[in-house]
């Protein structure tokens, strides 16, 4: 438990985490260049969280999407992972068209909306299958022919390469 903790709370107003649980707090992305990547995510209105370098060899930049609890970290020194290596991370979104229409107006190459054309359970067991030129047949044009929460998608990059999946979800799996 935080030792600042008023009514439940620790200082930052968020409660605190009690043992045995865990958040995703961040994901470290490994790019190239540091500086575009700085560029780009806050074109997409991302919020800087924190750019701090320490001599020639580290620098971390943490930017966090907007309504999102998890940012990303990325920067040099961080991670030995080769840029561009990461793919399928997943971005809640609660209208894919509206998203979509933001992302392309602020630069942002976007593929079209597409769904799983076998249905809900591709979607984690076979989710290569549905970015953009993997050349397997799962992924169909178009949103989700049924409307379901969790099945219409679209993609893009980052400079680097590593791939982003905007997944609309309006309706939480129970538990959720």
């Amino acid at each position: 438990m935080s030792d600042v903790e008023v009514d439940g709370k620790s200082g930052n107003g968020e409660a605190p985490i009690r043992a045995g649980e865990m958040k995703l707090e961040a994901l470290v992305l490994p790019v190239s260049d540091v500086d575009r990547a700085k560029d780009f995510y806050e074109r997409l209105a991302w919020r800087l969280d924190a750019d701090v370098a320490d001599g020639e060899n580290f620098r971390l930049i943490q930017m966090t999407p907007p309504g999102s609890a998890c940012s990303i970290h990325f920067g040099k020194g961080l991670t030995a992972a080769e840029p561009g290596s990461f793919a399928d991370m997943h971005l809640a979104v609660s209208d894919l068209e509206a998203t979509r229409e933001d992302l392309t107006a602020k630069g942002v190459e976007v593929s079209e909306v597409f769904h799983c054309a076998t249905g809900f359970g591709c979607r984690y067991r076979d989710l290569g299958s549905l970015l953009p030129g993997s050349g397997l047949e799962k992924r169909e044009s178009g949103r989700d022919p049924e409307g379901q929460s969790y099945s219409s998608f679209a993609a893009f990059s980052d400079p680097d390469g590593n791939t982003w999946l905007l997944q609309e979800i309006t309706e939480r799996l129970p538990g959720r």
